[in-house]
């Protein structure tokens, strides 16, 4: 894209009409995660080919591969998409090609220390958390091979951060899109042994996760180098300043406590329901998967909000900024809260896809059942929460989610290992959670957290 296109986007972004602007910028993303939690829910089916033990250990694995998720496409990737907004809300082109190599480095240093992480603590963690025999064996083989090659999953979320950051959405999308129906593809070829290869099962899930984001990056650095940009990778901006670095970090830092406290919720949740049984672990894995699968649905009208509201906080106008977000919340509000109340309803059309044990079915119904009514609540907040880091201020947001983690994670504690009460009630207090964590960020907002940061 030349410099007279960019110009002309970032003047729309900054003057035109919200809605009509959010959806255009949003629709690209939205349809990418779709098909990407299209691609997850494959992978579910997949290895619930392969039977409920398979299952658990994904459940147990999953929080992990979460938060790394979570860190690098939200809170570290919107930290960096929010800079780079608003260096080209300010027209400082020559910063935003800096904050490139800042974007880069950050992802090898966070993807050695995951790495690091799980070789280290990964066992350990696992057991403390209710794996036990072959769930341990099979949820250790999935965490060695996704978190050993997690640098190119950090990479291609921080780059993937470079260009919403510029308002391009269209690129990194059709590289998620394209990665994603390859994995589907590469997946079924190594879990379940198509096409004659050999049947790796829970291992091959991991090992296809990588090879596509490596992939990915590649395709996404030869483009950052390229001259149809406003802003390319070039070697003369490749200086380290730690000015850049705290730009950057004043938002991420922050911002990454939110999904270090929700898999946190979902660790401890995870020890309080394997006293019921593997396949009340299961079903609850189920069941919540499609809650944090709606968080990239989310991310569409997220990551828009983001740079939107970045730019217009970069040139000064928090007032429109704050019209975007509300505006970008409701939608998403309205279409987590329509998946929520419909599958609250007919649950078996969810959980049914993945399992056909009666336990796990009726666990992952259950969680839906008591749970679904409050996924609005879930996409208004997490939308909010994108839309604060393009602000430039999370703190609300956190708070918000500290909020969320003591009445969900604490209750759920508190009702199983202190009352001794049935599932049910860990059901009801994280859907209590999801509530006051969408209210509360809403209503910072609404109260003027933008204006007085």
């Amino acid at each position: 894209m030349n410099q007279t296109a960019a110009d002309l986007r970032t003047a729309s972004i900054l003057n035109g009409h919200a809605l009509p602007i959010l959806l255009k910028m949003a629709t690209p993303n939205a349809l990418a995660f779709l098909v990407q939690a299209s691609v997850s829910m494959t992978e579910v089916w997949y290895v619930g080919q392969l039977g409920t033990t398979s299952l658990a250990a994904m459940a147990f694995i999953f929080p992990g591969l979460m938060l790394m998720q979570m860190l690098s496409g939200g809170a570290v990737g919107g930290a960096v998409a929010s800079s780079i907004a608003r260096a080209m809300g300010s027209k400082q082109i020559q910063r935003a090609q800096e904050l490139i190599w800042h974007a880069l480095f950050i992802a090898v240093c966070a993807g050695l220390f995951f790495a690091a992480s799980f070789a280290l603590l990964g066992e350990r963690l696992l057991i403390a958390i209710g794996a036990r025999d072959a769930v341990l064996d099979e949820a250790l083989a999935y965490g060695y091979v996704m978190f050993s090659g997690c640098i190119s999953i950090w990479l291609m979320s921080l780059l993937s951060g470079v260009f919403r950051g510029l308002g391009e959405m269209r690129f990194p999308a059709l590289l998620m899109a394209g990665g994603g129906l390859v994995q589907v593809i590469l997946s079924g070829t190594l879990v379940l042994g198509w096409f004659g290869m050999p049947r790796l099962g829970i291992f091959g899930a991991a090992l296809s996760v990588i090879t596509v984001a490596t992939f990915n990056t590649c395709i996404a650095v030869s483009k950052l180098r390229s001259t149809t940009l406003s802003i390319q990778l070039t070697r003369s901006a490749a200086t380290l300043r730690p000015e850049l670095f705290g730009d950057i970090f004043k938002v991420g830092a922050l911002a990454s406590l939110s999904p270090v406290l929700t898999i946190m919720s979902i660790m401890i949740v995870n020890g309080v329901i394997s006293r019921f049984g593997d396949a009340v672990v299961a079903g609850y894995g189920i069941g919540s998967r499609l809650e944090f699968l709606l968080i990239p649905m989310v991310f569409g009208f997220g990551a828009a909000m983001n740079t939107m509201v970045g730019m217009n906080v970069g040139a000064g106008n928090v007032q429109r900024a704050e019209h975007i977000a509300f505006v970008g919340g409701s939608a998403a509000a309205a279409l987590t809260g329509i998946i929520g109340i419909t599958l609250a309803v007919f649950p078996e059309i969810w959980v049914g896809i993945f399992s056909d044990d009666p336990a796990t079915v009726a666990a992952g119904a259950q969680y839906l059942q008591y749970s679904g009514w409050a996924f609005a609540f879930q996409g208004l907040g997490l939308s909010l929460y994108f839309a604060s880091q393009g602000a430039g201020t999370v703190v609300w947001p956190v708070i918000a989610n500290f909020i969320r983690f003591g009445v969900g994670a604490g209750g759920a504690a508190l009702a199983v290992l202190v009352l001794d009460a049935a599932v049910e009630w860990v059901f009801i207090s994280l859907a209590l959670g999801m509530a006051l964590y969408g209210i509360v960020t809403a209503g910072s907002i609404r109260l003027g957290a933008w204006r007085s940061s």
